[in-house]
């Protein structure tokens, strides 16, 4: 299945059904009177966060969504019924926004959450609405309120965890393949990753998921690159995997490129904790990677994990350092209560 993380569709509610005119004919009933129901209410547009669901893929072949118009009301005052709605199901972590692209219409990060996002109209009132002391037999009815229409955007941001940052060819995707079953696309030239991955990882019985994202380069957030494109997949996520490879001349550098690129790019990606490590150990010798492990230690601040995902060398202690900083996050979001009432972390 192809990954697709944005879409652009158009949306329309049912109209509502028109008023009946209509008189009771029965015998022996002589001037029996207006008998005409009204309209049935259009059909809802709404869209829900469903479980399954990893990518938008389903609205790339199809961007008109319609809902049902509202049954015409008929006689004997019988009300029409409504039309059935629509109903876009999205994977866990989408937004939609108006038609400008920037404007929040919703952000469903929990499965099972619904928004409606146009309402049917309401239907037309039949001739018995209308019949009053002074107007006995009433030959008009109301037509159906026309639905409502608009061209929406759905854009998916990932529900991970942890999420590896990076710049090309670090060992990102080979990291993730080496701690998950998922199966990324490993090659060694860059931009080998051009869509974001999903793992799950587990250690010490517990497990979290890991979001890969295509590398960052300089510039990549006024596009350069398109690494630019995905970083709002690591937005939600509670820790940050930062990976510089032990290949670089300068790691320093290295590091210093991708951490400027995500200051610059904002929503809160500086601020995220974050685990650094000197990865691909095992293609230089010890005495390199303890020169440039010191180096790296310098600009990030705290020393460096010392990573191979082809040997393992230090992976179950990386993993180990993500779940303490992730059980840290998930206690902040959900207190436990404690046996007088009040809350506790």
């Amino acid at each position: 299945m192809k990954f697709l993380d944005q879409a652009k569709i158009y949306i329309r509610s049912g109209d509502g059904g028109a008023g009946s005119v209509s008189f009771l004919h029965m015998k022996f009933i002589e001037f029996a009177g207006p008998d005409g129901g009204d309209g049935g209410r259009g059909g809802d547009v709404w869209v829900e966060a469903v479980d399954g669901l990893n990518t938008l893929i389903d609205y790339r072949y199809r961007q008109h969504f319609k809902a049902a118009t509202g049954t015409h009301g008929m006689g004997k005052t019988r009300t029409g019924a409504k039309g059935a709605d629509v109903v876009l199901k999205v994977p866990v972590g989408t937004q939609v926004f108006e038609d400008d692209n920037e404007t929040l219409i919703c952000d469903l990060h929990e499965i099972g959450q619904r928004f409606r996002l146009a309402k049917g109209g309401n239907g037309g009132f039949g001739n018995a609405h209308f019949k009053s002391s002074t107007n006995r037999a009433p030959r008009r009815a109301n037509p159906g309120l026309s639905g409502d229409e608009r061209t929406i955007w759905l854009r998916l941001k990932l529900i991970a965890d942890a999420g590896l940052v990076g710049l090309p060819n670090a060992g990102k995707s080979t990291f993730l393949a080496s701690v998950t079953a998922a199966k990324p696309k490993i090659a060694d030239y860059p931009f080998t990753t051009l869509h974001p991955n999903l793992g799950v990882a587990r250690i010490d019985a517990r497990e979290f998921v890991i979001a890969d994202i295509p590398g960052l380069i300089e510039g990549a957030h006024e596009g350069i690159g398109i690494g630019d494109r995905f970083l709002g997949h690591v937005e939600r996520t509670r820790v940050l995997l930062h990976l510089v490879s032990a290949r670089e001349d300068d790691p320093a550098a290295a590091y210093l490129t991708v951490r400027n690129e995500m200051l610059a790019y904002g929503h809160g990606l500086g601020d995220k904790p974050e685990v650094v490590a000197l990865s691909q150990v095992d293609t230089v010798s010890p005495k390199e990677c303890k020169v440039k492990s010191a180096a790296l230690e310098q600009v990030c601040g705290t020393k460096p994990a010392m990573l191979s995902a082809v040997t393992h060398e230090g992976t179950e202690d990386v993993l180990r350092k993500l779940m303490k900083f992730i059980e840290r996050a998930r206690a902040d979001e959900n207190p436990e209560p404690v046996e007088d009432g009040r809350w506790t972390l």
